[in-house]
């Protein structure tokens, strides 16, 4: 079977290689960019993490993608879909996420993927809606959720259960866009 490729103007979303886990572990032990996802990655970390997306992508046909900068073929981060979490507002649910290295901030790299990501969801996947989740300080995270046309939904804020009691990043907002209204925005 053929590896997974998504290709947007400037970047391709793909399969998780062996040869990704350092400069993915590199991107995870960035204080700027795991500022509202949680403590630094160890090399271990990265390496239960790529395979727990591979597994993801052999079992549903979609993760997390590595996402690769065409230009230069950098790895620059992840973006994809995922299915909700266990005890989340969202379980089951599709959810598109990404994280990307902190000086590809700001470049529109999150949009760009995010968009593809949520084109495949609607083109291949029977779900009527495709939700985002992130902390309630990450301006930049629902910011992004925003400007693709996501909808906040107060009464569907949590705190997320994979997270400790106590943490500043236990509470958690959640957005979704329907078909429809991503289509009336294409």
């Amino acid at each position: 079977m053929a590896e997974f490729r998504l290709e947007t103007d400037r970047l391709v979303l793909r399969e998780w290689r062996d040869t990704d886990r350092v400069a993915f572990h590199a991107i995870n032990t960035d204080p700027r960019v795991m500022k509202f996802l949680g403590p630094l990655m160890t090399l271990e970390d990265i390496d239960a993490l790529i395979a727990r997306l591979r597994k993801m992508q052999a079992e549903h046909g979609h993760c997390f993608w590595a996402a690769e900068r065409k230009e230069d073929g950098r790895l620059i981060g992840w973006c994809g879909l995922i299915r909700g979490g266990k005890d989340t507002p969202i379980e089951n649910r599709v959810e598109v996420g990404w994280r990307l290295a902190f000086d590809m901030w700001g470049q529109g790299y999150a949009r760009e993927a995010a968009s593809a990501a949520i084109d495949w969801a609607f083109a291949n996947l029977p779900d009527e809606d495709v939700w985002a989740i992130t902390v309630n300080d990450n301006a930049n995270s629902w910011g992004l959720m925003e400007r693709l046309g996501m909808v906040r939904h107060p009464e569907l804020g949590f705190d997320h259960p994979n997270v400790p009691d106590g943490s500043p990043l236990k509470a958690h907002i959640t957005y979704n866009i329907d078909r429809g209204s991503w289509a009336a925005r294409r």
